[in-house]
Order: C-alpha cells, then sequence, then structure tokens
C-alpha cells in the first residue's frame, strides 16, 4: 500500500508506510537524567465552543494521555505552553488540568510538575501577529502568581514559574523581575523549575528578564537564582541555542539542574560533555515519549553513542514541528497523537487545529512513520488518508 502526499509546491509524492512500529517497551526508572514531557491537552469534539470560548477538554482522553507517558517513566510538566497555556486554555481550564492531573499522578506514582504563571490577568488571545492586550499592575502580577503557586502546591505537585506575559508588559527593568520572582522564591514551601521561554516560542516574551539583550539577559536570571539557590531545583531553557544553554548551566550554582527546553539541539545537549549536561523538559517528548524513553535507558548504562543513534533522527521531526512561527508546534503534538491512536479526533481547543498547512502535515506524518512512531501504522495511514480525502487529495 502506498499514500500520495502534498508537497509544499503543490506536488504530489509516493510515500510506502511501513508495516511495523518501532519495538519500544517500557522498563525500570530512569537513573541518569530527570525527564518531562509538557503534555497536551484532548479538546472535546463535541462541545459547542468557538475559538474565544473557554476551552472544553475531554478529560478522560486527556488524563489517558498523561498515564500513556507516565507508564514509560517520563515525568508530565502539566499546564504548560504545549497544553495551549494562554493559545485556548485559560487559566481556569488550567487549574481544573492541574488538580486532575494531579491526583491521576499521585494515583498511578508519577511525577509532575506544574506551570504557574499569570493568565487571569491577561485578556485577548496570542493571535497570529503576535497581538495581546495585557493588564496588570507589579502588584496584581505578584498575587497572580501567588494564586496560581498555591494551586498548585496544594495539588502536590512540583512548581514550574513560567514567564509572564503580564510582566513582560509591565516591567520597567531588571529590578522588577529580582523583585518578583525573589518574593515568590522566599515563599514557595518547596524548590521550583524556573522557565526562561524565548520569544519565538511567544513573541509577548521579548526582552523578558529585563533586556533584549541576551547576555544582560542571562545575567539578571543567574541573579535571581544565586539570590536563591536553595529554593530552585533547576531551569528549563527555551531559546534554541544550544551553545547558550551549555553556558549557561555551565554557570549555575552546585545543585540547581538545567532541564533543556530546546526541540532543536536535545539529544546532544541530554547527552552533554565533560562538563556536565542537560536534564529534559521537552514539548517534543509528547509524540516522542516511548522512543525518548528507551533512548535515556539506553544513556543511563552509559551508552552515550546507543543513545545518540536512537535520538539524533528525531531531530529532523522536531525542527519541522517547531518551525516559525514556533509557538503553532502544538498542532503538529496533536496531530501526530490523533495519529497514533491517543484520541479519537484531530480537535483542539481555540481550533488551533487550522494552525498549519496540508503539506505540513504531510511531511509530519512521513517523518514520523519513517521513525516508527505510530504504534499501528495502518491506523496512522487510514487517518491521515481521511485528512488529505477532506481537502480534496484522492489517492
Amino acid at each position: 500500500m502506498t499514500i500520495q502526499l502534498p508537497g509544499a509546491g503543490g506536488e504530489l509524492r509516493t510515500h510506502t508506510p511501513r508495516a511495523q512500529p518501532l519495538a519500544l517497551t517500557t522498563g525500570a526508572p530512569f537513573t541518569s537524567r530527570t525527564v518531562f514531557s509538557a503534555a497536551h491537552v484532548v479538546a472535546d469534539p463535541y462541545a459547542d465552543v468557538s475559538p474565544d470560548s473557554p476551552a472544553a477538554v475531554d478529560w478522560d482522553a486527556t488524563l489517558a494521555f498523561r498515564r500513556h507517558l507516565w507508564s514509560h517513566g517520563l515525568g508530565v510538566a502539566e499546564a504548560m505552553d504545549t497544553a495551549q497555556r494562554g493559545m485556548g486554555l485559560d487559566w481556569a481550564g488550567a487549574a481544573e488540568l492541574i488538580r486532575r492531573s494531579a491526583a491521576e499522578a499521585k494515583a498511578v506514582g508519577g511525577r509532575i510538575a506544574c506551570g504557574v504563571g499569570t493568565d487571569q490577568i491577561t485578556s485577548g488571545p496570542l493571535g497570529t501577529s503576535g497581538s495581546l492586550i495585557t493588564s496588570g499592575s507589579l502588584e496584581e502580577i505578584r498575587k497572580a502568581y501567588e494564586e496560581q503557586l498555591a494551586v498548585v502546591e496544594e495539588s502536590g505537585a512540583q512548581a514550574i514559574l513560567m514567564a509572564s506575559r503580564a510582566l513582560a508588559a509591565a516591567a520597567s527593568g531588571p529590578e522588577d523581575y529580582l523583585e518578583i520572582y525573589g518574593h515568590l522564591l522566599r515563599q514557595s514551601a518547596e524548590p521550583v523549575i524556573l522557565h526562561w521561554l524565548g520569544p519565538m516560542f511567544d513573541p509577548a516574551l521579548e526582552g523578558y528578564w529585563g533586556s533584549s539583550d541576551l547576555d544582560a539577559a542571562t545575567n539578571t536570571f543567574l541573579d535571581v537564582i544565586a539570590a536563591h539557590p536553595d529554593k530552585v531545583d533547576g531551569i528549563k531553557v527555551s531559546l534554541l541555542d544550544a551553545q547558550r544553554e551549555i553556558d549557561l548551566r555551565r554557570r549555575l550554582p552546585e545543585g540547581v539542574r538545567c532541564y533543556t527546553g530546546d526541540d532543536f539541539n536535545y539529544p546532544e545537549l541530554i547527552a552533554g560533555d565533560d562538563q556536565g549536561f542537560s536534564h529534559a523538559l521537552l514539548g517534543i517528548f509528547d509524540p516522542l515519549g516511548p522512543l525518548a524513553a528507551e533512548a535515556v535507558r539506553v544513556l543511563d548504562t552509559g551508552d552515550v553513542k546507543g543513545f545518540r543513534e536512537l535520538l539524533d533522527p528525531t531531530v529532523e521531526l522536531s525542527r519541522h514541528l517547531f518551525q516559525a512561527p514556533t509557538r503553532f508546534y502544538k498542532t503538529g503534538v496533536v496531530f501526530l497523537a490523533w495519529l497514533s491512536g491517543h484520541q479519537a479526533h484531530f480537535t483542539m481547543v481555540g481550533g488551533l487545529q487550522s494552525a498549519r498547512s496540508l503539506p505540513h502535515f504531510a511531511r509530519a506524518y512521513e517523518l514520523a512513520d519513517g521513525l516508527g512512531l505510530f504504534p499501528d501504522p495502518a491506523l496512522a495511514e487510514e487517518r491521515m488518508k481521511n485528512l488529505l480525502a477532506m481537502y480534496g487529495v484522492t489517492q
């Protein structure tokens, strides 16, 4: 059997789907790295909503996907940008997601960390232009962070202090970041993960940490950590700049981990060098979950070459999903979850399934199939053909 796939220029090419998936099994817990997958949410396809409506979530399918990740030994990074925070999922939906997922994690013994932000005081979705209407004084921003931190800590999950669009808009300079983050770290019950999300993921975060000069921003970021090293478990860096991440992790205080969020360069960053390595908190480990887990278990044995041989071939798919505009990578992640049988439909909160083109989907399918990611290749082929038919591509 073959399938005709459209290219960017409108031409069709023939792809022969593989017959069998990559053989992957669950195994022992990881010993050399801490690895989180930032997980997507499954929309309720029967909800009568518009793109501006509060998110309607299929809770059963959403939690089932988290159990899938936990079964392979991965931690779940919950209510992050992969879950469409600020792009379809509002704070009320995120709070419910945190409570439900944290309870599920406790029931199955899974590791979970949850995003803490300020999105209850922002209005207006981040659209294709990157425009955003923000509101909130520094005091309101602090209180918004506190409210969300309390929800996460009460759920029993670890907190991830996310970058705030409101703070990016309101801060007058580095001192405001030092004050807000210092206050939150002093009151946090347990060590948190700090998240630096670059503007390629969210244009509203341009100039975060008080400067568009990344060297100056890095110094402020490190000043926050240096003032409270006992309250920082680690940092998640999502700047898509491998050398900057390496330089930053070498400057961290002892005991503070670096969790790579670089979906372009993760194999080399996780493998590390003679001066250290990165742990992982990655959106690409949503579709790559079982394969990524297999690779980390190989790395646990000290086999760096075997780890790279498994993970390096996945980078082309990741770079494709995260291509500019990078913030729409969630669409490809959910698309692959549908093809993999983790959900019965390709619908997203906020209607974000429309954010990528048919040629983009076709290439994502081709690359994922080549890697053997689909547990049932025949199902993935059938669903891909159904999508193609909706666009008028006949086989």
